[in-house]
């Protein structure tokens, strides 16, 4: 084995070899190896304790050191190489950790051998070690093996690993979608009859273990084992409800099968590190996974057999931000995924009518800054096998993004405003702060996106004939400052 790609291993471990203590790599960075995967992050745990080896790693890590995990036996230390390249390492003291069977957090007990501590690690591809400096291989648990043939298995009885560590199921779908192995069969079978444990996990650490599966290589795979476990009946029980639905157009089995397609394909679609929406893409990827989560609550059957999910979208959104918020997602994440739920059919209208530019406007407008993102939603969600059909929504998502571009050439649609702010509206019709004011405005903002960019005197024109209007007995819907071109913005019910 090749380790000269990681000097900082080797200098590290002759540095604790030399006061006397034990320093072994473990874990992943072990497994990356074998895998031929690159890794800068090296975790190590050794025979001393942070008292003993704090000094070691405090004069090794030149470039950096950080102590927040002292109470459970853990230092970490920063080095930069020449070329720039950080590598961070970790060192932790043996442990043996003891669990509270109504609680995640461990009791850290300091451990007597490397052996042992491999023993309390969740899966045996991760319950390996190389001693350093003199890079002895150590694999108690048949690690290699296993990796070879990409099963993941617990050192110990499964029923104890996850009793101990429920988060560790958890791992275990993740892991799937990161290295594309499969669950061994009786550690699957232990997952399944243990699901209730994930109770007691909190909801930021489930979070962060579904976050590391969306953004891995295969996030299908991890969410395909999430749902057969039955973690996510738990966990996310929206997605597991797709399978009992029937997809109205008949082309999969059921809507979970084809939120998986557009999982797949929105994966596709995103972009390199200098496109708009590079990846690997949370928003986009969460989006995907929960635009038709509304339908369980809003299917209906109609006449000749059809299926139909109407408002399933805006019902989908409510239900997507109630769930994020309950898995402590970012408020900024949840704002944008259930917005995206919300506008997924906006297009769909297009494809049979072209929108005037007035749509077009209302339509970036709309999605602001999602604009790129929900537009590889749309992409993505359209799944159609019938390649007639499948052509033309191409051709006219693509027309639509051109029209967009040349619009974007002539005026700033994203930072669009009404060509008179609230003081000239005010000064122009004498009124002071109130309703009417807002209700101007919002009159002015709607001529704007009907028209485009006008000047001074035009705007002010088309004020004064609004509020004539209005003062002559305008009926209620102008009053509201409705213009423009009615069902024209592309907000079809279209069921997608």
């Amino acid at each position: 084995m090749d380790f000269e790609v990681w000097p900082e291993a080797i200098e590290l471990g002759r540095l604790f070899a030399q006061e006397g203590y034990e320093l072994a790599l473990v874990g992943g960075p072990v497994r990356d190896l074998l895998l031929g995967r690159p890794s800068h992050d090296l975790d190590f745990c050794t025979s001393a304790t942070p008292e003993q080896f704090e000094p070691i790693l405090r004069r090794y890590g030149k470039d950096g050191f950080w102590d927040m995990g002292r109470k459970f036996g853990t230092l970490g230390a920063l080095r930069r190489r020449d070329d720039g390249t950080e590598v961070q390492m970790e060192v932790t003291t043996y442990r043996s950790d003891v669990y509270d069977p109504d609680s995640r957090k461990p009791e850290v007990n300091y451990g007597d051998s490397l052996e042992g501590d491999l023993s309390r690690r969740d899966f045996t591809v991760n319950a390996m070690a190389l001693r350093v400096p003199d890079l002895e291989f150590v694999d108690p648990f048949g690690g290699a093996s296993d990796l070879h043939k990409q099963v993941l298995r617990t050192p110990v009885d499964p029923r104890q690993s996850f009793d101990d560590d429920p988060l560790r199921m958890m791992r275990a779908v993740r892991f799937v979608a990161q290295l594309g192995f499969h669950i061994a069969p009786e550690t699957a079978e232990a997952m399944t009859d243990m699901v209730d444990r994930i109770d007691i996990v909190s909801a930021e650490r489930v979070r962060d273990e579904l976050t590391k599966l969306l953004l891995s290589e295969r996030p299908r795979l991890g969410l395909e084992a999430f749902v057969e476990s039955g973690l996510a009946n738990i966990v996310f029980p929206e997605i597991p409800a797709l399978q009992l639905e029937i997809d109205e157009h008949h082309r999969h089995k059921d809507v979970f099968e084809h939120t998986m397609i557009v999982v797949d394909r929105a994966v596709a679609l995103e972009t390199g590190p200098d496109g708009p929406v590079p990846g690997p893409d949370l928003t986009l990827r969460l989006a995907a996974l929960v635009h038709d989560i509304g339908k369980p609550k809003t299917r209906r059957f109609e006449p000749g057999g059809k299926v139909s999910f109407h408002h399933h979208d805006a019902v989908g959104a409510k239900l997507t931000r109630k769930r994020l918020r309950a898995l402590r997602f970012d408020h900024h994440l949840v704002d944008d995924v259930s917005e995206l739920v919300d506008l997924h059919l906006r297009f769909h209208g297009y494809v049979d009518e072209p929108w005037t530019d007035s749509a077009v406007r209302r339509y970036v407008k709309d999605a602001g800054h999602l604009y790129h993102r929900l537009n590889r939603l749309t992409r993505a969600d359209a799944t159609t096998q019938n390649r007639r059909k499948a052509a033309m929504f191409a051709h006219a998502m693509d027309e639509m993004e051109a029209r967009v571009t040349r619009l974007k050439e002539q005026e700033d649609i994203d930072a669009i405003r009404p060509d008179l702010n609230g003081d000239e509206i005010m000064a122009e019709l004498g009124l002071q702060p109130g309703k009417m004011v807002g209700l101007a405005r919002k009159h002015m903002l709607e001529y704007r996106l009907d028209n485009g960019p006008v000047d001074h005197e035009t705007a002010l024109a088309e004020l004064h004939r609004w509020y004539d209007e209005l003062n002559g007995g305008a009926s209620d819907g102008q009053t509201d400052g409705a213009s423009g071109d009615g069902g024209d913005n592309g907000n079809s019910n279209t069921n997608n």
